[in-house]
Protein backbone atom coordinates (compact mmCIF):
# COMPACT_ATOMS: atom_id res chain seq x y z
CA UNK A 1 0.00 0.00 0.00
CA UNK A 2 1.69 3.26 -0.95
CA UNK A 3 1.99 6.36 1.41
CA UNK A 4 -1.26 7.93 0.40
CA UNK A 5 -3.25 5.32 0.37
CA UNK A 6 -2.36 4.42 3.98
CA UNK A 7 -3.02 7.84 4.91
CA UNK A 8 -5.94 8.10 3.08
CA UNK A 9 -7.04 4.46 4.36
CA UNK A 10 -6.42 6.24 8.22
CA UNK A 11 -7.99 9.62 8.06
CA UNK A 12 -11.10 7.61 6.72
CA UNK A 13 -11.26 5.27 9.59
CA UNK A 14 -9.95 8.04 12.19
CA UNK A 15 -13.52 8.21 14.19
CA UNK A 16 -13.41 4.33 14.50
CA UNK A 17 -9.46 4.29 15.53
CA UNK A 18 -10.37 6.85 18.56
CA UNK A 19 -13.39 5.49 19.67
CA UNK A 20 -11.46 1.82 19.78
CA UNK A 21 -8.25 3.18 21.53
CA UNK A 22 -10.82 4.90 24.04
CA UNK A 23 -12.60 1.73 24.73
CA UNK A 24 -9.24 -0.64 25.49
CA UNK A 25 -8.09 1.97 27.48
CA UNK A 26 -11.24 2.13 29.84
CA UNK A 27 -10.65 -2.46 29.57
CA UNK A 28 -7.25 -2.23 30.41
CA UNK A 29 -7.54 0.42 33.20
CA UNK A 30 -10.54 -1.91 34.45
CA UNK A 31 -8.14 -5.11 34.48
CA UNK A 32 -5.06 -4.41 34.96
CA UNK A 33 -3.60 -2.57 38.04
CA UNK A 34 -1.58 0.19 38.07
CA UNK A 35 -2.37 1.60 34.45
CA UNK A 36 -2.43 5.08 36.01
CA UNK A 37 1.83 4.97 35.69
CA UNK A 38 1.74 5.24 32.27
CA UNK A 39 0.62 9.08 32.99
CA UNK A 40 4.52 10.66 32.46
CA UNK A 41 3.85 9.52 28.91
CA UNK A 42 1.36 12.14 28.17
CA UNK A 43 3.51 14.81 27.59
CA UNK A 44 5.94 13.27 25.49
CA UNK A 45 3.03 11.94 23.19
CA UNK A 46 1.38 15.42 23.31
CA UNK A 47 4.39 17.09 21.71
CA UNK A 48 4.64 14.81 19.45
CA UNK A 49 1.15 14.62 18.36
CA UNK A 50 0.95 18.12 18.05
CA UNK A 51 4.48 17.98 16.16
CA UNK A 52 3.14 16.17 13.31
CA UNK A 53 -0.71 18.24 13.73
CA UNK A 54 1.35 21.27 12.60
CA UNK A 55 3.49 19.39 10.35
CA UNK A 56 0.02 19.28 7.85
CA UNK A 57 -0.21 23.23 7.99
CA UNK A 58 2.34 24.58 5.49
CA UNK A 59 3.47 27.58 6.53
CA UNK A 60 2.10 29.66 3.46
CA UNK A 61 -0.76 28.36 4.48
CA UNK A 62 -0.64 29.80 7.89
CA UNK A 63 0.17 33.40 6.78
CA UNK A 64 -3.25 32.62 4.64
CA UNK A 65 -4.98 31.69 8.03
CA UNK A 66 -3.68 34.88 9.52
CA UNK A 67 -4.59 36.96 6.66
CA UNK A 68 -7.86 35.34 7.22
CA UNK A 69 -9.10 38.10 9.14
CA UNK A 70 -13.18 37.06 9.45
CA UNK A 71 -12.34 33.58 10.16
CA UNK A 72 -10.06 34.13 12.26
CA UNK A 73 -12.20 36.87 14.01
CA UNK A 74 -14.73 34.42 14.40
CA UNK A 75 -13.24 31.67 16.09
CA UNK A 76 -11.68 34.12 18.40
CA UNK A 77 -14.82 35.77 19.00
CA UNK A 78 -16.55 32.47 19.37
CA UNK A 79 -13.91 30.99 21.61
CA UNK A 80 -12.50 33.92 23.94
CA UNK A 81 -15.73 35.61 24.66
CA UNK A 82 -18.77 33.74 23.71
CA UNK A 83 -17.60 30.64 25.55
CA UNK A 84 -16.23 32.13 28.34
CA UNK A 85 -19.60 34.05 28.93
CA UNK A 86 -21.49 30.65 28.46
CA UNK A 87 -18.98 29.26 31.05
CA UNK A 88 -20.12 32.34 33.23
CA UNK A 89 -23.48 31.48 33.65
CA UNK A 90 -22.48 27.47 34.05
CA UNK A 91 -20.10 28.37 36.60
CA UNK A 92 -22.82 28.89 39.63
CA UNK A 93 -24.01 25.01 38.94
CA UNK A 94 -20.52 23.56 39.95
CA UNK A 95 -19.81 22.64 43.47
CA UNK A 96 -17.93 25.10 44.92
CA UNK A 97 -14.73 22.68 45.31
CA UNK A 98 -11.99 24.45 43.90
CA UNK A 99 -9.85 21.94 42.51
CA UNK A 100 -13.19 20.81 40.85
CA UNK A 101 -14.44 24.30 39.32
CA UNK A 102 -10.74 24.64 38.16
CA UNK A 103 -10.42 21.08 36.83
CA UNK A 104 -13.84 21.87 34.73
CA UNK A 105 -12.90 25.29 33.32
CA UNK A 106 -9.25 24.45 32.35
CA UNK A 107 -10.79 22.27 29.84
CA UNK A 108 -13.78 24.30 28.89
CA UNK A 109 -12.09 27.35 28.33
CA UNK A 110 -9.75 25.87 26.23
CA UNK A 111 -10.66 25.24 22.48
CA UNK A 112 -9.19 21.91 20.43
CA UNK A 113 -6.33 21.58 17.99
CA UNK A 114 -6.20 18.56 17.06
CA UNK A 115 -9.08 15.85 16.40
CA UNK A 116 -11.62 18.65 16.16
CA UNK A 117 -10.34 19.03 12.42
CA UNK A 118 -10.83 15.72 11.77
CA UNK A 119 -14.75 16.20 12.93
CA UNK A 120 -15.07 19.19 11.14
CA UNK A 121 -13.96 17.42 7.95
CA UNK A 122 -16.54 14.30 8.62
CA UNK A 123 -19.30 17.93 9.26
CA UNK A 124 -18.71 19.09 5.82
CA UNK A 125 -16.63 22.06 7.61
CA UNK A 126 -13.73 24.26 6.36
CA UNK A 127 -11.21 21.66 7.85
CA UNK A 128 -8.39 23.19 6.05
CA UNK A 129 -9.04 26.93 7.35
CA UNK A 130 -9.42 25.04 11.14
CA UNK A 131 -6.27 23.38 11.03
CA UNK A 132 -4.25 26.50 9.53
CA UNK A 133 -6.32 28.53 12.76
CA UNK A 134 -4.98 25.78 15.75
CA UNK A 135 -1.17 27.42 16.28
CA UNK A 136 -2.96 30.38 16.85
CA UNK A 137 -5.49 28.76 19.16
CA UNK A 138 -2.90 27.09 20.86
CA UNK A 139 -0.84 30.14 21.84
CA UNK A 140 -4.63 32.47 22.68
CA UNK A 141 -5.59 29.67 25.06
CA UNK A 142 -2.03 29.32 27.05
CA UNK A 143 -1.90 33.18 27.17
CA UNK A 144 -5.39 33.41 28.36
CA UNK A 145 -6.39 30.62 30.61
CA UNK A 146 -4.45 32.48 33.61
CA UNK A 147 -6.33 35.70 33.23
CA UNK A 148 -9.61 33.57 32.82
CA UNK A 149 -9.02 31.29 35.83
CA UNK A 150 -8.10 34.14 37.77
CA UNK A 151 -11.01 36.12 36.98
CA UNK A 152 -13.84 32.99 37.46
CA UNK A 153 -11.67 31.33 40.76
CA UNK A 154 -10.23 34.82 42.32
CA UNK A 155 -7.71 33.93 45.23
CA UNK A 156 -8.01 30.42 44.56
CA UNK A 157 -6.56 30.91 41.21
CA UNK A 158 -3.45 32.40 42.90
CA UNK A 159 -3.34 29.69 45.35
CA UNK A 160 -3.91 26.31 42.86
CA UNK A 161 -2.83 28.08 39.40
CA UNK A 162 0.85 28.68 38.72
CA UNK A 163 2.65 30.70 35.80
CA UNK A 164 5.47 27.68 35.25
CA UNK A 165 3.23 24.81 34.25
CA UNK A 166 1.89 27.12 31.29
CA UNK A 167 5.51 27.88 30.63
CA UNK A 168 5.97 24.78 30.05
CA UNK A 169 2.97 23.82 27.76
CA UNK A 170 3.82 26.61 25.39
CA UNK A 171 7.95 25.90 25.27
CA UNK A 172 7.25 21.85 25.31
CA UNK A 173 3.35 22.29 23.41
CA UNK A 174 4.09 25.28 20.99
CA UNK A 175 6.84 26.53 20.39
CA UNK A 176 8.94 23.35 19.76
CA UNK A 177 6.88 21.39 18.12
CA UNK A 178 6.11 24.23 15.42
CA UNK A 179 9.48 24.99 14.94
CA UNK A 180 10.40 21.54 14.42
CA UNK A 181 7.91 20.96 11.83
CA UNK A 182 8.74 24.68 10.25
CA UNK A 183 12.33 23.19 10.26
CA UNK A 184 10.97 19.80 8.74
CA UNK A 185 8.91 21.94 6.00
CA UNK A 186 12.09 23.90 4.80
CA UNK A 187 13.85 20.45 4.22
CA UNK A 188 11.41 18.90 2.49
CA UNK A 189 11.92 21.86 0.25
CA UNK A 190 15.32 21.55 0.14
CA UNK A 191 15.98 17.79 -0.64
CA UNK A 192 14.21 14.68 -1.61
CA UNK A 193 14.84 12.80 1.65
CA UNK A 194 13.46 15.35 3.35
CA UNK A 195 10.10 15.64 1.37
CA UNK A 196 10.13 11.67 1.81
CA UNK A 197 10.86 12.13 6.17
CA UNK A 198 7.33 14.25 5.82
CA UNK A 199 5.40 12.71 3.75
CA UNK A 200 6.23 9.25 6.09
CA UNK A 201 5.35 11.38 8.88
CA UNK A 202 2.45 12.49 7.62
CA UNK A 203 1.26 9.25 8.39
CA UNK A 204 1.38 9.81 12.17
CA UNK A 205 -1.46 12.68 13.14
CA UNK A 206 -4.12 9.83 13.60
CA UNK A 207 -1.61 7.20 15.44
CA UNK A 208 -0.20 10.11 17.51
CA UNK A 209 -3.74 11.26 18.26
CA UNK A 210 -4.93 7.86 18.98
CA UNK A 211 -2.10 7.31 21.43
CA UNK A 212 -2.11 10.02 23.52
CA UNK A 213 -6.39 9.11 23.76
CA UNK A 214 -5.04 5.80 25.03
CA UNK A 215 -2.44 6.78 27.16
CA UNK A 216 -4.55 9.47 28.66
CA UNK A 217 -7.42 6.89 29.50
CA UNK A 218 -5.49 4.15 30.58
CA UNK A 219 -3.93 6.40 33.06
CA UNK A 220 -7.18 8.48 34.70
CA UNK A 221 -9.81 5.83 34.29
CA UNK A 222 -8.58 4.13 37.62
CA UNK A 223 -9.88 7.13 38.92
CA UNK A 224 -12.93 8.26 37.81
CA UNK A 225 -13.88 5.69 40.51
CA UNK A 226 -12.14 7.85 43.25
CA UNK A 227 -14.31 10.76 42.35
CA UNK A 228 -17.62 9.44 41.09
CA UNK A 229 -19.35 12.37 42.69
CA UNK A 230 -17.56 14.71 40.93
CA UNK A 231 -18.31 13.35 37.66
CA UNK A 232 -21.67 13.39 38.66
CA UNK A 233 -21.90 16.98 39.23
CA UNK A 234 -20.18 17.98 36.31
CA UNK A 235 -21.35 16.22 33.60
CA UNK A 236 -24.76 17.73 33.16
CA UNK A 237 -22.61 21.17 32.73
CA UNK A 238 -20.67 19.32 30.22
CA UNK A 239 -24.05 18.09 28.34
CA UNK A 240 -25.66 21.63 28.35
CA UNK A 241 -22.14 22.98 27.63
CA UNK A 242 -22.24 20.56 24.27
CA UNK A 243 -25.62 21.64 23.64
CA UNK A 244 -25.33 25.30 23.51
CA UNK A 245 -21.09 26.05 22.51
CA UNK A 246 -22.07 24.90 18.86
CA UNK A 247 -25.17 27.31 18.43
CA UNK A 248 -23.26 29.92 19.83
CA UNK A 249 -20.54 29.20 17.50
CA UNK A 250 -22.22 29.27 14.58
CA UNK A 251 -23.86 32.63 15.40
CA UNK A 252 -20.03 34.17 15.07
CA UNK A 253 -19.64 33.03 12.10
CA UNK A 254 -22.96 34.53 10.90
CA UNK A 255 -21.61 37.56 12.51
CA UNK A 256 -18.81 37.95 10.83
CA UNK A 257 -20.38 37.10 7.44
CA UNK A 258 -18.49 33.34 7.28
CA UNK A 259 -19.05 31.45 4.23
CA UNK A 260 -21.16 28.22 5.42
CA UNK A 261 -18.51 25.87 5.50
CA UNK A 262 -16.13 28.16 7.75
CA UNK A 263 -19.20 29.32 9.91
CA UNK A 264 -19.36 25.10 10.33
CA UNK A 265 -15.96 24.81 11.08
CA UNK A 266 -16.22 27.79 14.48
CA UNK A 267 -19.27 25.89 15.64
CA UNK A 268 -16.62 22.35 16.09
CA UNK A 269 -14.91 24.73 17.08
CA UNK A 270 -16.21 26.39 19.87
CA UNK A 271 -17.90 23.14 20.92
CA UNK A 272 -14.76 20.92 20.97
CA UNK A 273 -12.47 21.14 23.75
CA UNK A 274 -8.56 20.74 24.36
CA UNK A 275 -8.92 18.29 27.02
CA UNK A 276 -5.92 16.53 25.85
CA UNK A 277 -3.54 19.42 26.33
CA UNK A 278 -4.62 20.95 29.41
CA UNK A 279 -4.82 17.51 31.47
CA UNK A 280 -0.60 17.98 31.98
CA UNK A 281 -1.91 21.18 33.03
CA UNK A 282 -4.37 20.15 35.60
CA UNK A 283 -1.83 16.92 36.64
CA UNK A 284 0.65 19.73 37.90
CA UNK A 285 -1.61 21.62 40.10
CA UNK A 286 -0.93 20.37 43.57
CA UNK A 287 -3.35 17.28 45.24
CA UNK A 288 -4.73 17.41 41.78
CA UNK A 289 -5.50 13.81 41.89
CA UNK A 290 -8.17 12.62 41.77
CA UNK A 291 -10.15 15.09 41.25
CA UNK A 292 -8.75 17.32 38.48
CA UNK A 293 -7.89 14.28 36.21
CA UNK A 294 -11.33 12.93 36.46
CA UNK A 295 -13.11 15.68 35.60
CA UNK A 296 -11.12 16.71 32.68
CA UNK A 297 -11.87 12.83 30.99
CA UNK A 298 -15.12 13.52 32.01
CA UNK A 299 -15.53 15.75 29.48
CA UNK A 300 -13.30 14.17 26.91
CA UNK A 301 -15.96 11.28 26.93
CA UNK A 302 -19.16 13.37 26.58
CA UNK A 303 -17.38 15.18 24.48
CA UNK A 304 -16.85 11.95 21.45
CA UNK A 305 -19.95 11.08 21.80
CA UNK A 306 -21.31 15.24 21.11
CA UNK A 307 -18.99 15.10 18.22
CA UNK A 308 -20.92 12.14 16.07
CA UNK A 309 -23.81 13.85 16.77
CA UNK A 310 -22.77 17.22 15.42
CA UNK A 311 -21.30 15.54 12.59
CA UNK A 312 -25.29 15.29 11.70
CA UNK A 313 -26.67 18.51 13.25
CA UNK A 314 -24.04 21.25 11.87
CA UNK A 315 -24.17 20.37 8.67
CA UNK A 316 -28.14 20.47 8.47
CA UNK A 317 -28.06 23.58 10.13
CA UNK A 318 -24.85 24.95 7.87
CA UNK A 319 -27.64 23.62 4.58
CA UNK A 320 -30.28 24.85 6.13
CA UNK A 321 -28.95 28.44 6.95
CA UNK A 322 -27.55 28.34 3.22
CA UNK A 323 -31.14 27.51 1.92
CA UNK A 324 -32.47 30.83 3.86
Amino acid sequence: MSVARLRDFLESRQVAIYFSVVGLAAILAWRVPGTEALAPAIDPLLGFMLFVTFLQVPLIELRQALANVRFLGAVLTANFVMVPILVAVLLPWLPDAPLLRTGALLVLLSPCIDYVVTFAHLGRADARSLLASTPMLLVAQMLLLPVFLGLFLGDAAARLVQWGPFLHAFVWLIAVPLALAAVCQAWAARALAGEMAVRILGLLPVPATAAVLFVVVAAVAPQLGLALDAVRAVVPIYVVFAIVAPLLGWAAGRGWRLPTEQGRAVAFSSATRNSLVVLPLGLAIPDAVPLIPAVIVAQTLVELVSELVYVKLLSRLGSTAARK
